[in-house]
């Protein structure tokens, strides 16, 4: 976990602002898009877009979403834009669109596969739906995934929230994306709330389907870079390990390049 006290925040903002503007200026786009879930992770980012001055628009996209998770998307754009005349807003309501869709495919008897696929299917509803209005505008899509998940354990669906144009916080682990997110005021609703990728429509957080909080993870992720193995730990920490190996090792996929088939030259 990082040490508040050795952390540049203001420093670490201006790099991310920098970067931002500087990669949008090369690529000649116009602003970005933020999908806004009521989570930290959304809401650094869209404030991180927000300060470049370039427009920035936040989307908001429920599939039969929790209310507090609504609830805090809401309250976060509301500030974003009293804060930044460059932020503007839309809601794009995916619910009877994941309705059809699931009308359209075959059910299954695993209900856990089943679920999970329609899970990973509601991410990538949304990531159409971000890469419909960057094209209207000529905007870029902002990523929202952070250090743990998108380089750590996986968690996040391939061409879902991994399908996106730039990723502004990924060499963040989780608990800077906190100390930079107070650092910008971040709403303390937002900071206070259990992280949860919305996939389900209930209120279960990451922790519960991964088994481990963030703290933990990140504690593994520095072990394992480390070169330490299961056996240099034993109960929690040995428990939280394993579960970040695993994690790890089965999502690899994720995380390297799509595997090219390469034809020899002499086959050409």
């Amino acid at each position: 976990m990082t040490n508040s006290s050795t952390f540049q925040a203001e420093k670490i903002n201006q790099h991310i602002v920098k970067w931002l503007l500087d990669y949008a200026n090369n690529a000649k786009v116009k602003g970005f898009v933020v999908g806004i879930s009521g989570g930290i992770d959304s809401a650094l980012t869209s404030t991180l877009c927000a300060q470049t001055g370039l427009p920035t628009l936040c989307i908001e996209m429920p599939i039969h979403q929790a209310e507090s998770h609504v609830n805090r998307a809401y309250e976060h754009i509301d500030q974003l834009k009293k804060r930044f005349s460059n932020v503007f807003n839309e809601r794009a309501d995916l619910t009877p669109v994941f309705e059809t869709f699931k009308n359209q495919v075959p059910a299954s008897e695993n209900e856990a596969v089943l679920n999970l696929s329609l899970a990973n299917t509601r991410a990538r509803l949304r990531m159409t739906t971000l890469y419909f209005f960057a094209g209207l505008h000529g905007f870029l899509v902002a990523g929202t995934g952070n250090k743990v998940e998108d380089f750590g354990v996986g968690f996040f669906t391939k061409y879902g929230d991994g399908g996106v144009d730039v990723s502004p916080i990924a060499d963040l682990v989780k608990s800077e994306v906190r100390l930079l997110a107070e650092f910008l005021k971040v709403p303390e609703s937002i900071l206070k709330a259990k992280p949860t990728d919305g996939l389900f429509g209930d209120d279960r957080s990451d922790e519960d389907q991964i088994g481990a909080n963030y703290d933990e993870l990140e504690w593994a992720m520095s072990q394992m870079e480390k070169g330490k193995t299961i056996e240099d730990f034993n109960g929690r920490e040995a428990e939280v390990f394993k579960i970040y190996k695993r994690l790890n090792t089965i999502n690899q996929h994720k995380m390297i390049p799509i595997p090219i088939c390469k034809i020899p030259e002499n086959l050409k």
